[in-house]
């Protein structure tokens, strides 16, 4: 069944339009990644789906509903987090701080959505009382995923999270994503390590310029020699 489905979009900044007409669908429980050059618009869709980015035109519908228009506080309470490549925790604050405000929406945080986060990121229990800007780059990612599963979504937007980890913590992050999927969340990524994201996602979408170029299964457009030669460096 569709969860996400975006149709016939245009989208940008202002007056300032930076996608042209792009579909895009993704199913319950689904993998799907976003992959194309620099400026090709990814993290637009991204930002168009949670109303961060104008919508021109078009529509998107989350689980039967439209959200095209609707506040990003609501979209989130139809089951819908939104992970940000930049500034996507708060510092000063602690981990438990951190893990608080991304269940902000309710009146009362159950413990058990601390539990079920602390046992996808057992570290973030370790360093509970931790600000997270003394943090690893690993960590403070870890901190912003644990936010947005506080409320226990439907679906996960990630923006380029293994953007600025080390090497060898780029693969452990990949597996963590992958678990979250395992367990019935939907995915829909932006990821600059293309190859190894369009790897382990069930379906991809190449964007370039603004519109859809190629969708198709992850490992049908890693081993696709025009897409591999255009976006993939060979």
């Amino acid at each position: 069944m569709t969860l996400l489905d975006v149709a016939d979009l245009d989208a940008g900044y202002g007056d300032l339009q930076i996608l042209d007409s792009v579909d895009m669908a993704v199913d319950e429980a689904e993998y799907v990644t976003i992959v194309g050059p620099n400026g090709a618009g990814k993290s637009t869709v991204m930002k168009a789906i949670c109303s961060i980015a104008t919508v021109m035109s078009g529509t998107v519908r989350f689980d039967d509903v439209d959200i095209t228009e609707m506040m990003e506080s609501d979209i989130i309470r139809h089951g819908l987090s939104y992970v940000p490549q930049n500034k996507n925790v708060f510092g000063m604050m602690t981990v438990r701080e951190n893990l608080e405000i991304g269940g902000y929406i309710l009146e009362d945080i159950p413990e058990e959505r601390f539990e079920a986060v602390y046992d996808r990121f057992p570290i973030l229990e370790e360093r509970i009382d931790q600000k997270v800007g003394t943090m690893s780059g690993g960590q403070q990612q870890m901190v912003a995923m644990g936010q947005a599963l506080m409320l226990d979504p439907k679906m996960l937007l990630l923006d380029e999270p293994s953007a600025g980890l080390a090497p060898a913590l780029v693969d452990d992050m990949f597996d963590k994503i992958d678990e979250i999927n395992d367990d019935g969340t939907a995915i829909l990524m932006v990821e600059q390590n293309a190859k190894e994201a369009l790897r382990r996602c069930d379906r991809g979408y190449v964007l370039a310029q603004g519109q859809n170029y190629h969708e198709g299964p992850g490992l049908d457009l890693l081993h696709d020699e025009q897409v591999r030669r255009d976006f993939l460096g060979g």
